[in-house]
């Protein structure tokens, strides 16, 4: 246990949730934020995640506690291997141009423990691949990285997949509080297409969840019986980004917005359902005796809700431009980077825990950005405007 956290009071009985959300080479920023978590008073009891946070999800539910950082560390060195022609450990104006290197490679040959190429003889066989690569390095690194007899078979720690059948176009969670959890289902959440291939299930095919919806938040809050939850967001794209100059910077913020831009919408959807929850509560409390009665109001009150959310958001906010490429770039450097950026993230919004403060009574959601506060702090001193403007709290469009 870190001793820089306040202590967490027996009064607070929330439960703690984990969401992490899709973004490909950017999940090291969610590994570093659940380092800085495991040693908090707020480890979590349920973690879910699609894509790459599905991965990274599933890495933490299949081991011991003891054992999950490290866990992670070898899937993120693993699949962030430095190459003989490109090292690690460049810096300064080389890492952007190391980035977009590491992202040709991928492109070009793949990544180790994770996906290959078709070979030539894939585009000359009468059956045609439905991707342009191979995931079977997924299975073995799972299956190597990953307890899965744990998930299936522990209540210790619950797990949440999100993924698309294509047949459907039904967006649908594996859920090991419902469905024992295979290798499969991990990689479905992050079967991207056209890059990856689907992934067959009891018959079934499926996508990456990220097509539909790039973060589990509302599944988690929403899932009934509702508990009263913390739960900390984790998100690798930013909401709010300065004008790009040219077409790499255009490309990058195009995709900051488009998945951003579905992490708010979730969250301020759940916040006002949630709030008409809790003012559905407080009506039924001041309606007489023989109107409670009635049918309408039964119906009323099962509309309602008396628990209490808590969000605190971690959103990876890089101090420069990281290029187009940044969710397929896997070099080892930009790897690392993130993972601190998700450790001093994380560290800071735990010293913080600004969810101790005393909450109003008639408010059922509370929406926290700690390191967003941080720079609003530091505006007209030391922070320059341009990453200020890069971040921006959930209700903020």
């Amino acid at each position: 246990m870190n001793d820089d956290f306040p202590p967490r009071p027996a009064s607070y009985d929330k439960k703690v949730s984990l969401v992490l959300q899709g973004g490909g080479a950017l999940g090291s920023y969610q590994a570093g934020a659940f380092e800085a978590l495991s040693s908090s008073p707020y480890v979590p009891d349920w973690v879910a995640g699609i894509s790459i946070g599905a991965i990274n999800a599933a890495i933490i539910a299949g081991n011991a506690p003891n054992n999950r950082v490290a866990r992670l560390r070898a899937f993120w060195e693993e699949i962030t291997a430095p190459s003989a022609w490109w090292p690690s450990g460049i810096g300064g104006a080389l890492a952007l141009w190391q980035q977009r290197a590491s992202a040709l490679a991928a492109v070009a040959f793949g990544q180790p423990g994770f996906f290959t190429p078709r070979t030539p003889m894939d585009w000359l066989s009468r059956d045609l691949p439905t991707s342009y690569y191979d995931i079977a390095p997924l299975r073995s690194t799972l299956e190597r990285l990953v307890d899965f007899d744990r998930i299936n078979q522990s209540q210790e720690m619950r797990l949440s997949i999100g993924a698309v059948n294509i047949r459907t176009g039904q967006f649908l969670y594996f859920d090991n509080a419902e469905i024992a959890i295979r290798p499969e289902h991990i990689m479905a959440s992050g079967a991207l297409p056209p890059g990856f291939p689907p992934v067959e299930i009891d018959g079934e095919f499926y996508w990456d969840g990220g097509l539909v919806s790039n973060t589990p938040l509302q599944y988690v809050l929403d899932y009934v019986p509702r508990r009263s939850r913390l739960t900390f967001q984790v998100d690798v794209f930013h909401g709010r980004g300065a004008l790009p100059t040219c077409l790499d910077q255009v490309n990058e913020r195009e995709k900051d917005i488009r998945y951003s831009s579905r992490t708010r919408v979730h969250t301020e959807v759940f916040r006002e359902k949630h709030e008409v929850r809790h003012a559905i509560n407080e009506l039924h409390k001041l309606l007489p005796d023989d109107l409670k009665q009635t049918e309408a109001a039964k119906r009323l009150y099962n509309l309602g809700c008396v628990t209490e959310m808590d969000i605190a958001q971690l959103i990876d906010r890089p101090d420069e431009p990281q290029g187009s490429t940044k969710d397929y770039g896997f070099s080892r450097g930009a790897m690392a980077t993130r993972w601190q950026r998700g450790v001093a993230d994380a560290t800071a919004t735990l010293r913080a825990s600004p969810w101790l403060a005393p909450k109003p009574r008639e408010t059922g959601v509370r929406v926290f950005d700690v390191m967003y506060d941080l720079l609003v702090q530091q505006q007209g001193t030391t922070e320059p405007a341009s990453a200020l403007q890069r971040a921006a709290p959930s209700n903020i469009p």
